[in-house]
């Protein structure tokens, strides 16, 4: 019994080991938590992250291949942690207020970098958790390219908006450019990874089979982000409270919207 449940904890780590996602991981950590005051706290928890799924990656996934997303997770935390160290009180200064949209900017680049070399980041991940007769397939590599823009969409809009509040706002920990306006562009990412496959999938089976389930419906690709909705007005009307109209609005159109289209996905 000990050792079924020791399996199937060790298949379930493998699982997410060999999720893109859990690679981005140190990266969308830096980018929400770096600020005035927590460039090294931002830092210290990325780079050990980053050094703890490569460490993981080589211990439960022992035949898995080392990936791109890794060695730059290492690579670039690495770097900033011994800039960080070194750094005159200026530069340490810039650091913090900038050094997030650095670290978005970077992995837009590497996306749409990896995507330019005909290897998008993702497929990495994928061809692990796929039958290799699948791995030259044109929906495979299709879908693949797909959710790596779709990534380097999500982070560029990240860089910006962070870039935004930094430069024009000077608001280095303005709400809406550090925090939600990221975060909801991290999970649409999030949402479109687990959504787009799916579509693929089942308008493969229709297309050779002549039947099978209707592909997911653009409803349910929004439904996770409408329902972010709510909360982002709660925090609105709790920190902001001269948009407090905002905030109503935001609980209203979210709870609209969540019904909407939970109703028709």
């Amino acid at each position: 019994m000990g050792t079924e449940a020791s399996d199937t904890a060790t298949g379930a780590l493998s699982g997410l080991l060999e999720n893109p996602v859990v690679g981005m991981s140190p990266w969308i950590t830096f980018s929400l938590l770096v600020g005035p005051g927590r460039f090294e706290f931002a830092v210290g928890i990325s780079l050990a992250a980053a050094v703890a799924l490569v460490v993981l990656g080589r211990v439960v996934n022992r035949g898995s291949s080392w990936k791109l997303l890794e060695l730059a997770d290492v690579v670039f935390f690495g770097a900033m942690t011994a800039i960080g160290a070194l750094a005159s009180e200026g530069t340490r200064t810039w650091l913090e207020t900038y050094a997030g949209e650095v670290a978005n900017f970077t992995l837009a680049t590497i996306a749409f970098g990896s995507m330019a070399v005909r290897m998008p980041f993702t497929l990495q991940y994928a061809r692990e958790q796929a039958d290799p007769s699948l791995w030259h397939t044109r929906g495979f590599i299709r879908t693949n390219y797909m959710i790596t823009g779709v990534w380097g969409l999500a982070f560029l809009v990240a860089a910006l908006a962070g870039l935004y509040g930094d430069l024009i706002l000077r608001s280095p920990d303005n709400m809406w450019t550090n925090w939600i306006i990221q975060i909801l562009a991290i999970v649409a990412a999030l949402r479109f990874t687990a959504w787009y496959p799916d579509v693929v999938r089942a308008r493969a089976a229709r297309e050779a089979e002549g039947l099978g389930r209707e592909p997911p419906n653009v409803a349910s690709l929004m439904l996770p982000v409408a329902g972010l909705l709510v909360p982002i007005g709660i925090a609105v009307l709790v920190f902001d409270g001269d948009l407090w109209w905002l905030g109503v609005a935001l609980v209203v159109i979210g709870g609209v919207l969540t019904k909407t289209l939970h109703a028709r996905s």
